[in-house]
């Protein structure tokens, strides 16, 4: 079954990428839609034009043409953007794939409405290492219990407009359920000054912007005598577009409900 793919974002790195990809998939994916900022300079051309290729298929603002013919669309936008996308694609049944992050939980309570109707994959990160990592946090964090520290460190690209990323939270996520805590109450999110000592049981972030990192992460389990660190560095966005390509395979045909890549690689804990 060939599944056809619009991508919102289309001339930005991701959305380039996922055009190259489903481009080189052959006969599993087409491209069907590219969509684009209205005021962007990518709109009119060509979606490959950036790839030096030709897809026919032109990169446009208007969403109603962009989702046209499309079974998923795959969104790496930013939150406002991404919810408006849905609400077109509830209205024309375009199932969706979402790794945006930076949503409010307000926005996130917003997803999860649309997703009632509709079936979406939402996850703050699609690479499939990152995913197979995630149980692993879960699992450490259970057998390591509370005699461990938790501190979540990670390092993105100078353009990335939201801290900690959506990845390092979900993983401080996994790893206070796994405790039995909250990581609304638990989490510090700054320390500056005259902090006192480290709060037993809180799971702490710090963010590093710079450069061109694509995306690094480490979770420390700090211990008496030991300290366990559990790591996924990305050296390019590939891993991220392979992991987007099998969640839109996964919605094909899937019933409206929300969706994580543990569905997808069958990672879900029983």
């Amino acid at each position: 079954m060939t599944v056809h793919v619009a991508i919102a974002g289309s001339s930005g790195r991701m959305g380039r990428a996922l055009i190259e990809a489903v481009l080189a998939q052959g006969g599993e994916f087409k491209l069907t839609g590219a969509l684009d900022m209205p005021g962007s300079p990518a709109l009119g051309q060509d979606a490959g034009a950036l790839l030096g290729k030709s897809t026919g298929v032109t990169i446009t603002a208007d969403l109603r043409q962009g989702l046209a013919g499309a079974d998923v669309l795959i969104d790496f936008t930013r939150p406002a953007g991404t919810l408006a996308h849905l609400a077109l694609c509830r209205e024309l049944g375009v199932r969706a794939v979402v790794g945006t992050t930076g949503f409010t939980p307000a926005q996130k309570a917003e997803l999860a409405g649309v997703a009632k109707d509709l079936a979406i994959v939402f996850a703050p990160n699609m690479s499939v290492g990152l995913n197979v990592m995630l149980r692993l946090l879960a699992d450490a964090a259970r057998a390591l219990g509370d005699g461990y520290d938790v501190e979540v460190i990670e390092a993105h690209h100078k353009h990335k407009v939201d801290a900690p990323s959506g990845t390092a939270l979900a993983m401080g996520e996994v790893v206070a359920q796994a405790l039995g805590r909250d990581l609304a109450q638990d989490g510090v999110f700054t320390r500056h000054g005259h902090t006192g000592e480290r709060k037993a049981g809180s799971i702490g972030f710090a963010a590093v912007r710079g450069g061109d990192v694509i995306g690094d992460h480490t979770v420390m389990f700090l211990g008496t005598g030991e300290r366990i660190e559990i790591s996924h560095r990305s050296s390019s966005r590939a891993n991220y577009v392979a992991g987007s390509l099998r969640a839109a395979q996964f919605l094909a045909g899937r019933a409206p409900g929300l969706y994580g890549m543990d569905d997808v690689l069958g990672l879900k804990q029983a």
